[in-house]
């Protein structure tokens, strides 16, 4: 069984900065896609960056030359550095991870709990 545990959200003032981080825990035989999406309320949930297979980043508009997506593919981990936080950054974001179970021969999509983030004028 797998499973993501997502930390690093909370309250930050604007311009301040958050790292937020997704561990993927069981059995794994192989991580492809990983990525962040975040929700605000009323709104329709958005990819903010995501990294392919092969190490390809992609980001939303909103938050390029602000926001890092990195893995650490020994840790099983994928993080996302939020800098030159704006208030309209606030949102419940998500960690979306394709991986391929141990014994498995095809990927499966993973969803983070999500974690709150809240950045104030």
């Amino acid at each position: 069984q797998v499973q993501l545990v997502e930390s690093g959200g909370g309250l930050v003032q604007a311009g301040g900065s958050l790292r937020l981080s997704c561990a993927a825990s069981g059995s794994i035989s192989s991580i492809d896609f990983v990525g962040w999406y975040r929700q605000a309320p009323g709104k329709q949930r958005e990819l903010v960056a995501g990294i392919g297979g092969g190490g390809s980043t992609n980001y939303a508009d909103s938050v390029k030359g602000r926001f890092t997506i990195s893995r650490d593919n020994a840790k099983n981990t994928v993080y996302l550095q939020m800098n030159s936080l704006k208030p309209e950054d606030t949102a419940d974001y998500y960690c979306h991870i394709v991986l391929i179970p141990r014994g498995a021969i095809r990927g499966y999509d993973y969803w983070g709990q999500g974690t709150q983030v809240t950045v104030s004028s």
